[in-house]
């Protein structure tokens, strides 16, 4: 079978090496030709275009690179027609992968979209045409099933999510990260762009001062500079940075201050409670407030219906706050108990038979068999 992949991202590129690795193992057959990076050329693909060149972000960016944006749809939709595969299997990335779905279902290529849209949080509006242009939806998260079927009576298929495995594997190294004095490790995960960095580090940085016993290492971002964070360090000889270790970092926390995304459920699945920080600018978040309709802005507590980990959201974003729940999670054992106890469940809704990738496919192969 030939199987034409889309990737747009790091963590596409990542999902999507896993699942070519599986279908190799499953059809011996198998040739790939995709759109992502190192980890999918690697895993045996026919790399087209990198995801670096793809990446744009915000508004003003996308308007701004509108002319590249137009060029790289044209030249996919050649590019896959050339190739003619079996399959178009696109992963996440929605602003370029559904106008690529609507154009596939033009020509009677076979669609299945992999990490469905978080159209549960906002642009909803989407689901009518999704259904209409993609013939199978595998989705990562487990609500995501009812929510489709329930909202707008479409049967999606739940696969897992990819991360445990991801994760699983990532633990068995077990990684050793040098501390000062022994002292236990306390996480920062400030998010990977600028502007987030910028409003939450120095937060979490503030914080720490109340906490000498602890050893606080930042999670620095790969596409950020050094000279970006050593500004904001500066001030704060005993914390610690790491570069490229986030998962090191983790492996090795006893805590952890994280930025809304998928890092909070990282940090879950690597078992360490956790402090969840979101604050943007007064702008962005009255926006967001009214756009997006959802009860909580942590994975985790969006996929357990519940308050497992603390969200501090925008105002009360503050040292004392943050240096209040901090204190909690570090020397509460009710508390870390607890946590602990909804992480185990958590990772059991997500695992669903260990191997996400496996279960993409085999469900990609079945459909093309039917």
């Amino acid at each position: 079978m030939k199987y034409y992949i889309i990737a747009g991202e790091a963590s596409g590129d990542l999902h999507g090496s896993n699942l070519i690795k599986e279908l190799h193992k499953l059809d011996p057959e198998c040739q790939v030709r995709c759109w992502g990076g190192d980890k999918m050329q690697a895993a045996g693909a026919q790399l087209v275009k990198h995801y670096r060149s793809l990446a744009f972000m915000g508004f003003v960016e996308v308007v701004s690179n509108l002319p590249t944006i137009l060029k790289n749809l044209s030249f996919c939709k050649k590019d896959i027609q050339k190739y003619s595969p079996n399959v178009l299997i696109l992963i996440d990335y929605p602003g370029f992968n559904l106008r690529i779905a609507q154009w596939a279902k033009t020509q009677g290529i076979k669609v299945v979209y992999y990490i469905s849209p978080q159209v549960w949080a906002w642009k909803e509006s989407r689901v009518p045409k999704m259904m209409q242009n993609i013939d199978k939806m595998l989705v990562i998260l487990p609500f995501e099933k009812d929510y489709f079927k329930n909202r707008f009576n479409w049967d999606v298929t739940y696969v897992g999510h990819p991360l445990v495995k991801v994760i699983d594997d990532f633990k068995e190294s077990k990684t050793p990260l040098s501390s000062l004095d022994d002292k236990k490790i306390i996480a920062l995960l400030p998010g990977s762009r600028k502007q987030e960095v910028r409003k939450k580090l120095p937060i979490m940085l503030r914080a720490s001062k109340h906490f000498p016993n602890y050893q606080f290492v930042v999670a620095k971002a790969p596409s950020l500079e050094n000279e970006f964070y050593q500004e904001m360090l500066t001030s704060y000889p005993d914390v610690l940075s790491i570069e490229d270790g986030t998962y090191k970092l983790l492996s090795n926390a006893y805590a952890a201050l994280v930025t809304s995304g998928t890092a909070t459920l990282e940090t879950a699945l690597f078992g360490v409670p956790e402090i969840v920080c979101y604050k943007g600018s007064n702008i962005s978040y009255q926006i967001a407030k009214r756009l997006i309709k959802i009860k909580y802005i942590s994975l985790v507590n969006l996929i357990m219906d519940k308050l497992v980990v603390t969200e501090l959201i925008q105002h009360s974003l503050n040292e004392q706050n943050l240096s209040q729940e901090l204190e909690r999670i570090l020397n509460d054992d009710t508390a870390r108990s607890q946590i602990e106890d909804n992480y185990a469940q958590l990772k059991d809704l997500l695992s669903f038979g260990g191997n996400a990738s496996k279960n993409v496919a085999m469900a990609v192969i079945e459909f093309l068999q039917k």
